[in-house]
């Protein structure tokens, strides 16, 4: 029968592995085991007189098979098999009765290329070299396989998020010519944080400083982050900066093409298509580029010299990948930072626990303004409070009060205002007007929905129409609605201002900007748009219980950082700026945005998890899947001594046709999670531990193996 073992030999990890002019001395002189020898291939093929091993990594993202294979270099390949190229290889080849036998074609990176291999038998050639473009360098390698330790994940799979996939004809166009660079900017609105020009200053000599940033309101931050990345490349130096979408990258990409020309950087966002993407990233790869603005996908660019990384508004949950193995923007720049000795700039109109924590631990220093500058900068942030509830009965109850409507009619005398709802579509939640029992569909028992004003009820699930819908508890057939959307309140607003423009932006339709004259722009939390000019007049923050109200471990900080990124589009107090929150007032969010307290609300928040265990302070890795599964993961693992295992509890059972969420269980299948902490300092011996254990039973071809997340981002 054959195997893969019988033509692939696994390889050390690199730290255990010698170097390539090290293989010679050690087949002579090697006391030990056999001696490494010249590789043997079949039919007699010519191999590469010099270093005729390629050791390649093969794209099967499988953690059992997180190594890299021996294959034999032919003569014919020689010039074209470098390190950092694509291949095909054949992959489960073997010997048979005396007779090699081909396994599947598949793709493949060569890492390096060896004298000699430690394999005894037969190695299989390299079939086909796709590219001569040395696409996976040993600095992005380097980059890749710590992110695959520090999340319990396969090096293939990073490689896939690293490297985009391959366009031909981009690889045929030849890159720009490098330009000089540009000269160092003067800090213009730096100069209004205390430590601003300072950091630029130890940009312009080389150094690497790092900052948590906490930005002040208004329109100057794309400005601000492109003046840090015109000085890192000032002094010859690469600079990489990751937004959370794409109309944020564009905004930094039109200032710093502004401040210092076109053809010193590019743009990688998934807007631009692939093969241009593509071209982008190979002139970056080339050294034609050294700066890098972009969304996600763009902190694996291979910038070159890297002096500055910089991320902007890591609390996004954009920042987070959905693909095995889900690493997050911010844990990869802070690597690239200690790995390239680069210099780290996170910032944000808010700032999450983990900011706080760089802070904390001197990692990082903070930056930020004077109180009195950020008094100047903001707009004036008003809560119902209990006056205005004893003026106004309504005002606990109603979804607007008086101080709204008061609010929204002075401000549209002087431009636009942004009314932020934290639910799109018109209705999206209904329940029986009588016991409150949620409104479900007959077919599925997903939940039913109001698409529009006298349309019939559809189901979120099977998107299936309800004509005739009578509550099943106590057969009432009037609805309620638990949630108001976008559209709904688009739709209010348009009839209480009737002269007045309603635009919406949400997911279905995003706006980049509204020119400076009174409307009402009804937006989804992310989706809002710049106001042209000095900003909104005023923003609306409704329905704050929404926000507030999750069962999360981050509701509150998510909270505020939605809320300060809308009002931090609103003009300043002084030209009539004034936002409205309408949530309680007595709790810590709230109070932090009328305060506009980022930092200190982020500091109690890491305090309050430090007593309590939870991450940033511990690390923690979530084990999901059948009881069975996790069970026999977590019997099967090494744990470290100081680990904690909570759990296992069964996950909510997803009702037969709801969907499936990323990383969730089936449909209809009840699964079990288990919560394994640790103290700083053993993070990394927990991933090893959960990776190894997952890969034992993968070998052993368990039916069903549990899921490993490390960081879970609902932890609940």
């Amino acid at each position: 029968m054959s195997s893969e073992q019988d033509s692939h030999r696994p390889n050390p990890p690199a730290a255990d592995r010698p170097g390539a002019e090290q293989l010679a001395l050690i087949r002579q002189e090697s006391p030990a085991g056999p001696p490494r020898a010249r590789p043997r291939t079949w039919r007699g093929a010519a191999l590469a007189e010099r270093l005729p091993v390629a050791r390649v990594l093969v794209d099967k993202g499988l953690v059992h098979l997180d190594r890299c294979f021996d294959y034999a270099v032919p003569a014919a390949l020689d010039a074209e098999a470098q390190p950092g190229v694509r291949v095909r290889v054949r992959f489960g080849a073997g010997e048979r009765n005396g007779r090699r036998e081909g396994g599947r074609l598949i793709n493949g990176f060569v890492l390096e290329r060896a004298a000699a291999s430690d394999f005894p038998g037969v190695l299989a050639p390299i079939a086909q070299v796709l590219s001569t473009e040395p696409v996976l360098t040993p600095g992005l390698t380097r980059l890749c396989r710590a992110v695959a330790d520090r999340y319990a994940g396969a090096l293939a799979d990073v490689v896939q998020l690293a490297v985009p996939p391959r366009m031909a004809r981009a690889e045929q166009k030849p890159s720009p010519a490098p330009q000089a660079p540009p000269p160092a900017p003067e800090p213009g609105s730096w100069q209004r944080y205390p430590q601003g020009p300072g950091y630029l200053r130890a940009l312009a000599r080389g150094d690497s400083p790092r900052a948590v940033w906490t930005a002040l309101p208004g329109p100057g931050w794309p400005e601000e982050l492109a003046r840090a990345l015109a000085t890192s490349l000032a002094t010859g130096r690469g600079a990489l900066a990751v937004l959370p979408d794409g109309r944020a990258a564009a905004r930094v990409d039109a200032a710093l093409t502004a401040l210092i020309g076109a053809g010193h950087h590019v743009l990688l966002t998934a807007d631009s298509g692939p093969e241009a993407r593509y071209r982008r990233w190979l002139a970056v790869s080339r050294g034609s580029v050294r700066a890098v603005v972009g969304t996600r996908a763009a902190m694996f660019a291979p910038v070159r010299s890297l002096g500055l990384v910089a991320l902007w508004d890591d609390g996004d949950s954009a920042h987070s990948d959905d693909h095995a193995p889900q690493p997050h923007a911010r844990e990869v720049l802070v690597l690239r930072a200690a790995q390239e000795g680069a210099a780290l700039l996170l910032g944000g109109h808010a700032c999450t626990a983990e900011g706080a924590q760089l802070v904390e631990t001197r990692w990082a220093a903070p930056l930020s303004a004077e109180r009195v500058t950020v008094r100047t900068a903001a707009p004036r942030v008003r809560t119902v409070d209990a006056f205005d509830e004893a003026r106004d009965a309504a005002a606990r109850s109603a979804r607007l009060p008086t101080l709204a409507w008061q609010t929204l009619r002075e401000a549209l005398r002087l431009g636009p205002v942004l009314v932020q709802v934290p639910r799109r579509g018109y209705v999206p939640r209904l329940a029986c007007e009588r016991c409150r029992e949620p409104a479900r569909c007959p077919h599925c028992r997903g939940p039913l929905e109001a698409t529009g004003s006298g349309t019939a009820l559809r189901c979120g699930w099977c998107a299936r129409e309800t004509g005739d819908w009578h509550c099943q508890e106590c057969g009432s057939g009037r609805l309620r609605a638990q949630v108001v959307g976008a559209k709904r309140t688009a739709e209010e607003l348009g009839r209480a201002f009737p002269a007045v423009p309603v635009r919406t932006s949400g997911r279905d339709h995003i706006l980049t900007s509204v020119p400076d004259r009174p409307a009402l722009i009804v937006s989804t939390p992310g989706a809002e748009p710049v106001a042209e000019g000095p900003g909104y007049a005023a923003a609306l923050l409704l329905d704050g219980w929404a926000l507030l109200g999750r069962a999360d471990l981050r509701a509150g900080e998510e909270a505020l950082r939605r809320w300060l990124n809308a009002a931090a589009l609103v003009r300043p107090a002084g030209e009539g700026g004034t936002v409205v929150a309408l949530a309680d007032p007595a709790l810590r969010p709230v109070q932090a945005l009328v305060r506009w307290d980022p930092a200190g609300h982020a500091g109690r928040e890491l305090a309050e998890r430090a007593v309590l265990g939870f991450p940033p302070v511990s690390r923690m890795a979530a084990v999901s899947g059948s009881p069975e599964a996790v069970t026999a993961l977590l019997q099967t693992a090494e744990l470290p001594p100081d680990a904690e295992v909570l759990g296992p509890v069964p996950l909510p059972l997803g009702p037969p046709g709801s969907p499936r969420r990323p990383g969730g269980p089936p449909p209809g299948e009840q699964w079990a999670r288990a919560l394994v902490r640790v103290p700083p300092g053993s993070g990394g011996a927990l991933a090893a531990a959960l990776r190894t254990a997952r890969a034992a039973r993968l070998t052993r071809r368990d039916p069903a193996v549990a899921r490993v997340r490390v960081d879970p981002p609902d932890i609940g």
